[in-house]
């Protein structure tokens, strides 16, 4: 198995099949040889916790039930939300920071990306619109809960 750390520059992780995924940075992609989902919780584990102990995290901050969107790593606030459901291999991944914009092509998703560069997922715009939300929902939990220690 191959590892990938996510960092502040990445964009997205996108699987191929469900042993592959195409991940974009910046600058730069990567074929990995993991699957999405893989990469993410090895990636929690990597940063401290479980992909399990995050999801309950998201769970406990937010009320969300489904479709977790994930703290990667808190303190430099990379938060990624899922496409469709983790139980699937077929799930992409974005980092919530990193979005530009949203677009809507024939009802699916186009994610534009502060440096321009472009997506197009295989979910409808008010999926990905959803998830954006919910994203965006944990981390406002997150700042405040930031904000409530620093007083």
């Amino acid at each position: 198995m191959q590892d990938y750390e996510i960092n502040l520059s990445t964009l997205a992780i996108i699987p191929i099949d469900d042993e592959t995924s195409r991940v974009y940075e910046e600058e730069v992609e990567y074929i990995v040889k993991r699957s999405s989902n893989s990469i993410i919780k090895q990636n929690c584990e990597f940063y401290g916790s479980s992909y399990q102990g995050r999801c309950v995290g998201t769970k406990n901050l937010t009320g969300i039930k489904t479709k977790y969107p994930i703290i990667i790593e808190e303190s430099r606030n990379i938060i990624f939300f899922p496409t469709s459901s983790s139980r699937t291999q077929k799930s992409s991944w974005i980092a919530l920071n990193k979005i530009k914009k949203i677009n809507n092509i024939n009802n699916c998703g186009q994610v534009l990306f502060k440096n321009d560069k472009c997506i197009d997922l295989n979910i409808s715009y008010y999926s990905l619109e959803n998830q954006i939300i919910r994203a965006t929902m944990l981390k406002s939990k997150l700042y405040e809960r930031k904000l409530a220690e620093k007083m």
